[in-house]
This record gives structure tokens, sequence and C-alpha cells, in this order.
């Protein structure tokens, strides 16, 4: 699946609906990127885009991800636990948004967040992902496992 955005760390990244304006699910964690911001080359996946980032996959980083579509009452934050556990070495949460969209953050190894990104934009998602917005920052703690809330 491909995407569009800006390798840039911290940068936002868009796939789907250009026009989506993100808002942050709880107080603390990563402000959501304005409308319209997403630019840079399209294609190639979120793995690749992090290694792109000057990271080479090997430093710890914090994904904080949007998930647009019938993506609440499916299932879809368990599922996306289930895959943080199976990539490993992840932590953060997977919290339903009151406007239909689920929030997703994670840290860990970059690589691994891209992972699951990757697996957030792809086809064996419950329910229907019509589009999904990430920012890139640098860890800050606090999460000791992955958690639904």
């Amino acid at each position: 699946m491909s995407t569009a955005g800006n390798d840039a760390p911290g940068g936002p990244r868009e796939a789907g609906d250009a026009a989506a304006s993100p808002t942050t699910g709880t107080a603390g964690d990563a402000a959501a990127p304005p409308a319209g911001t997403a630019t840079g080359p399209a294609g190639g996946t979120a793995a690749g885009a992090a290694a792109e980032a000057g990271s080479a996959g090997r430093d710890d980083a914090r994904m904080t991800a949007w998930v647009r579509g019938r993506v609440q009452g499916v299932g879809f934050r368990w599922y996306t636990r289930a895959n943080a556990l199976r990539i490993g070495g992840l932590t953060g949460f997977a919290t339903n948004l009151g406007d239909g969209r689920v929030q997703v953050l994670a840290e860990g190894p970059r690589e691994r967040c891209a992972a699951l990104l990757d697996w957030l934009r792809g086809d064996d998602t419950p329910g229907e992902v019509t589009g999904v917005t990430e920012i890139w920052d640098t860890p800050r703690g606090g999460y000791p496992d992955f958690e639904i809330r």
C-alpha cells in the first residue's frame, strides 16, 4: 500500500483522505498534524520511510497514528494491541476517539513502530480503514506495556 508524506522525523505522513483534521485524543499526547500538511514523495512503506528518515531502523521512536474509517466496535483496538505484542518491543496504547477514529501511540524501536504502522495501513485490519495519518517524534516513556484504553 502506498503512502505519501514527509520523511523528516516528527513530520506528518498521510494516507487516504488528505482533508482529514486529526485531533489529539488525550492531554499530554502528541499534537495532531494540521489538515493538508503532508508533503513529499509518494510510495514506499512506513518501514522504508522510517529508515530513510536517517534512523537506519536502529533508534527508538514515538509514532502516533490516527486511523479513520469504520474502526470502532469491530475489535480494532484489540487487534492493534495483539499485533503490537506480536511485533514485540512496543509500548503505548490504542484508544477510541469521540469522532469515530482510533488513536494509536507506539514507542519502541523505529522499525517496529513502522511495522505496526504498515499493519494499520494493510488489508488485514478489522473493520474498514479509509485513511491513516501519523506523526513521528522522540519517545517520552511512561507506558509500561501496550494497552487498550
